[in-house]
């Protein structure tokens, strides 16, 4: 009987050894495809100063506002008396710089642990970093600097395109950018790139694009094939807004996790998957549209801007005219008055 025992005995080890053998394994493969969890939840703190410098990131940024500099002072250097506008060079640089905080603070650690986090990296590359390249006028920069040779032969060409006056087609781009915000947050793209950091760059860029696409219109700063006034402009961002609050109702509406990435990550802190999800909704409704609503300001702004110029051009036209006529007045009255003496 004690021998039976033993065999018993070490059966039950050899199978709670097995077993914990698979369950650390599974732990493991979960950990792995999950990513790292912070052991902390997030913080104005390590928020901001929570940086990790990606290379991948780095890189492109840097050379693009190294290039943007040196392109700038070559400008203003060849022509003094029409530099690129100071303002446009903040624009830019301040876009590169959003797109840094997005991609390397502490938004980048929490954001595949966190969806709220995540909402607001979206947010931050779509309409903030996308808007402020818009208005920085990459394409005019570039015309501007590149040979009368390269103008012709590439630059013209690609923006004279076939497939650049489709994509730039403000119904063409409106529709991309919400087909992109409505197709990434539900199908299966939005969960591969959370387990997935090469989906999870593509989706990031994916963002970018369509951001730029869209406010490349609306901006109106750099040449395109179609141009709208400023009344239709606000009017685009305004019809973009709805869209952005039903799909922001939707998440925050939701009764179940959406993501199964979220649903199954284990942390020790932190809301459950549930209400951080409905955090995500908010953010993306009252984020969104207050950002919606500033563009729409700008845009308005640029408007009311724009008239005064026009109306103080056409100020200076009437003057010019009226001394013209004052001019051409003073000299018939000297012909007539010199014809009188001649009599």
């Amino acid at each position: 009987m004690v021998a039976a025992f033993v065999r018993r005995w070490a059966a039950m080890r050899r199978s709670a050894a097995a077993a914990g053998v698979v369950a650390a394994l599974t732990v493991a493969r979960t950990a792995s495809a999950h990513g790292p969890v912070p052991s902390v939840p997030p913080d104005p703190l390590n928020l901001v100063f929570g940086w990790t410098i990606e290379p991948a990131v780095l890189l492109p940024l840097a050379a693009a506002a190294i290039a943007w500099v040196r392109i700038v002072r070559r400008i203003d250097r060849a022509h003094p008396s029409n530099p690129v506008p100071r303002r446009r060079t903040a624009s830019f640089l301040a876009g590169l710089a959003v797109i840094a905080v997005a991609l390397m603070s502490g938004i980048d650690t929490y954001d595949t642990t966190l969806f709220s986090i995540h909402m607001v990296q979206h947010l931050l590359l779509t309409l903030v970093a996308a808007p402020l390249i818009a208005l920085g006028a990459p394409i005019t920069t570039l015309l501007r600097v590149a040979s009368p040779e390269v103008r012709r032969r590439v630059i013209l060409p690609i923006l004279h395109s076939r497939v650049m006056r489709v994509l730039s087609f403000p119904v063409v781009a409106w529709i991309a950018f919400a087909a992109v915000m409505w197709g990434t947050h539900f199908s299966p793209l939005f969960d591969a790139s959370l387990e997935n950091p090469v989906v999870h760059d593509f989706e990031h860029a994916l963002y970018l694009a369509a951001g730029l696409l869209f406010w490349w219109p609306a901006v109106g700063v750099d040449p395109s094939p179609w141009r709208m006034s400023h009344p239709v402009r606000a009017m685009y961002v305004f019809l973009q807004m709805p869209q952005n609050t039903f799909l922001a109702v939707t998440i925050l509406s939701s009764t179940v996790p959406l993501y199964h990435h979220y649903a199954t990550l284990v942390r020790t802190w932190g809301p459950t998957a549930l209400g951080d999800q409905q955090v995500a909704g908010g953010v993306m409704w009252i984020g969104g549209d207050v950002l919606f609503l500033a563009a729409m300001a700008a845009i308005l702004a640029g408007w009311m801007t724009h008239e005064k110029r026009q109306e103080a051009a056409v100020d200076r036209r009437l003057d010019a005219e009226r001394a013209a006529i004052r001019v051409r007045e003073a000299k018939l009255a000297e012909r007539l008055a010199t014809e009188r003496e001649g009599r």
